[in-house]
């Protein structure tokens, strides 16, 4: 048995009027077109629905049996589409988000704020991760869209990641040390060798990047302290326990830090992923947006930190 929707709201209308001209105004269709979908409808349901005696329609036992059904099943596709109108204007969703914790502090943070602002009653969920773990959650479909690094090698093949920023990395000390890194201007690399370093967790994007660097610098970083997130590394070094290299962006504004240039152009770049295989949801699509007049009006105000690049 096929049935149509539409064949369902001629028969709702016919009966609820109980005369087939009345309904055709109602639902908008020529009086023929109307019986013939009526017709084709008992066709469906191998029996009559309405009898039609001198011009009075009346329903069958088939008819008065079908009539709440069909009343609720259209009555469910309308929720269904409202549900799906709200979605689409975001009076309604849910964002699942992912980003590194820099970048959540850097720049996720402001993002959240006029997202909110723009689409109160959107649900937002937010997932901390190096860029390895926030990928394997899109993977999973754990995640709607998230805010990566690229690594050096590629993105997964599965993934669609668009670069969004480029931003140096700065070694970041303590105004408690008895004299500065430098005088003002970008230092060598090779200059941290004997400094004592805060270093990242294994499995960091950073603490990757710190190692590479060094290694080609010609040197075997010493720690003071490692295994930290990047809220740690940064109250650690403001405590003067050691140095850490680091994006600009996070440093940007905090009294505690002095922040010193390298002479090496050691720079990373920002994603925004979603799984290659699936359409970004409105909401993904709608933080997406506020991304970008985020962006535009940071260049347009020049409030991007010294080095940090829109791609």
């Amino acid at each position: 048995m096929v049935v149509q929707l539409q064949q369902l709201r001629y028969f709702v209308a016919v009966a609820e009027s109980r005369h087939f001209t009345q309904a055709a105004t109602v639902t908008g269709v020529t009086q023929p077109s109307l019986s013939k979908q009526i017709h084709a409808l008992e066709d469906s349901v191998r029996t009559p629905l309405f009898t039609r005696v001198r011009g009075n329609v009346e329903l069958t036992a088939a008819g008065e049996a079908l009539l709440p059904r069909a009343r609720r099943i259209l009555a469910d596709v309308d929720t269904a589409r409202l549900e799906i109108d709200e979605l689409v204007g975001l009076r309604r969703g849910r964002l699942r988000l992912g980003a590194t914790p820099s970048l959540c502090t850097s720049l996720v943070a402001p993002l959240l704020t006029r997202f909110r602002a723009a689409y109160p009653a959107v649900r937002l969920s937010i997932q901390q991760g190096g860029s390895q773990d926030l990928v394997a959650s899109l993977a999973r479909g754990q995640l709607d869209q998230a805010f990566i690094v690229l690594p050096d090698d590629g993105v997964d093949p599965a993934l669609t990641a668009e670069p969004i920023l480029s931003e140096p990395l700065v070694v970041a000390s303590s105004f408690q040390r008895a004299e500065p890194l430098a005088d003002g201007g970008p230092i060598p690399l090779a200059r941290l060798r004997d400094e004592p370093m805060v270093m990242f967790r294994v499995g960091y994007d950073l603490r990757e990047a710190t190692l590479r660097a060094c290694h080609e610098a010609g040197f075997e970083p010493v720690f003071a302290v490692e295994g930290g997130e990047m809220d740690a590394v940064l109250g650690f070094v403001e405590a003067g326990v050691g140095v850490a290299l680091v994006p600009s962006m996070v440093v940007a504004g905090r009294a505690g830090l002095r922040v010193t240039p390298l002479a090496q152009r050691l720079r990373r770049t920002i994603a925004v992923a979603h799984r290659r295989d699936v359409t970004p949801t409105h909401t993904a699509a709608a933080m997406r947006g506020v991304l970008e007049d985020h962006l535009r009006e940071a260049v347009a105000w020049r409030s991007l930190p010294d080095g940090v690049e829109v791609v």
